[in-house]
């Protein structure tokens, strides 16, 4: 059985009915007043009183404000990125197959016509975000991505965001964030092309704002607190275990973190080790890390790595670190993740930023039936079908009646139209709304 050294203990739950009450408020809000009612709230929340579609001058001024050593990082982080999104589209291909004489079937990979990528712009400047979501989009094929990231008081929007932005290829950027910028991009506002896809991670506005406007427009995932977790075992060093494990625990005071262990040693070694590592950090990351430490941290000593593996898929972890002998067992064994990295030479870290593999990831259990974000989010796969009248001859039959079957006589119809035209001169069995037998006239 599972032991744990350490169990969260976070705060009592309840339920944020004032975020879904204030979001669907500036929703409709933002629908019945437009453009000007988008303006109002980046004024007001964000006190932007800019320009809201950024044109050449403010993307000239971005690269100016960056060294070079910033922006040769960020270029060599969007070629890893958009090099592994390719691979990923040219692994989805189109088809067409003659599942019988006459009958030719396929697949078509359509992108979505526009993409709408949201990319946060808090306490921390998030030029890999926009990597993720706008380079994505781009080598999925999708002909017109609209990129938003909040612009504050006099600053506008980060450099390095408006750089990697206009790096990947975004077609339009909006300097609004927040509800406003979500909904923006919804309803076409400003460029008047609604998107159909909105994807990018954002506080708890952006993901309400997501999931009411799932339907009318798709989504990635509905994104919670960055969670992290790593299985190690006896061969594993503490202090790499340590300090990975604080370096993600500063996204957030919400933010667990986990260790899973079969080394109860090492666990221990962990436990004492991490509130040192947290208070070397500065200021702002040392309070998240601190509550996600105290309130959400985990860890749990295993009897076997198959207890691990157990353990592992039921916390369905976003990001998942395996420092242990044999990673191929793992690696064959682990179902439940967002993104898997192995070896104490790979951190969550690298994944975050440069790596390749994209960080926009489902989270709150969302493993278990989802993966993160990659080309086909933005890419329908799409069927097709025709039959020559051979084909038909033998589908409608059983189309006609299989609808009786269901009590669909308006369906079963359409077959027995085209027999009758196509075979005036046969007789089929079609069946009968009560289980009998009808036969088409010649």
């Amino acid at each position: 059985m599972p032991h744990y050294l350490k169990q969260s203990s976070p705060p009592a739950p309840q339920a944020d009915f004032d975020t879904t009450t204030r979001v669907r408020e500036m929703l409709a809000d933002i629908e019945a007043g437009g453009e000007e009612a988008v303006r109002r709230h980046a004024r007001d929340l964000d006190q932007w009183t800019g320009e809201i579609v950024l044109g050449e001058d403010a993307f000239a001024q971005a690269e100016r404000a960056l060294s070079d050593g910033v922006k040769s990082d960020i270029r060599y982080a969007r070629d890893r990125v958009c090099a592994f999104a390719q691979l990923q589209r040219d692994s989805m291909h189109e088809f067409s197959s003659e599942l019988r004489p006459g009958l030719m079937a396929g697949q078509k990979l359509i992108p979505v016509g526009s993409a709408g990528c949201y990319v946060p712009g808090g306490r921390y400047a998030h030029a890999a975000s926009a990597i993720m979501s706008v380079g994505t989009a781009k080598v999925a094929g999708v002909p017109h991505v609209v990129a938003a990231s909040p612009a504050h008081a006099q600053a506008g929007v980060h450099p390095a965001i408006l750089h990697a932005m206009k790096l990947c290829g975004a077609d339009v950027v909006l300097a609004i964030g927040g509800v406003q910028a979500v909904a923006a991009m919804a309803y076409g506002l400003f460029t008047g092309r609604p998107a159909d896809v909105i994807v990018g991670p954002g506080n708890r506005f952006v993901a309400e704002a997501k999931r009411l406007l799932f339907g009318r427009v798709g989504i990635d995932v509905i994104a919670g607190p960055t969670e992290s977790a790593i299985i190690a075992d006896e061969s594993a060093d503490p202090e790499l275990v340590a300090v990975d494990l604080v370096g993600q625990a500063e996204h957030g005071a919400d933010s667990p973190v986990w260790l899973i262990t079969t080394s109860r040693a090492l666990g221990e070694a962990v436990i004492a080790r991490v509130p040192q590592l947290i208070a070397m950090l500065p200021d702002l990351a040392q309070r998240a890390a601190t509550a996600s430490w105290r309130d959400h941290a985990e860890v749990v000593v295993c009897d076997t790595r198959e207890e691990a593996v157990m353990v592992s898929d039921r916390y369905a972890c976003e990001h998942l670190q395996v420092m242990t002998l044999d990673l191929d067992w793992w690696l064959a064994r682990l179902t439940n993740y967002g993104s898997l990295f192995l070896g104490e030479e790979t951190t969550v870290a690298y994944g975050d930023k440069c790596s390749g593999p994209n960080h926009i990831l489902p989270t709150r259990g969302a493993a278990r039936y989802s993966g993160g974000l990659s080309v086909g989010k933005f890419i329908k796969t799409v069927t097709w079908q025709r039959l020559d009248r051979p084909a038909s001859r033998e589908v409608g039959q059983v189309a006609a009646r299989i609808s009786r079957l269901e009590g669909m006589e308006g369906h079963a119809r359409t077959g027995d139209a085209r027999l009758r035209k196509y075979f005036p001169d046969e007789r089929f069995d079609v069946g009968s709304l009560d289980g009998g037998r009808v036969v088409t006239a010649p």
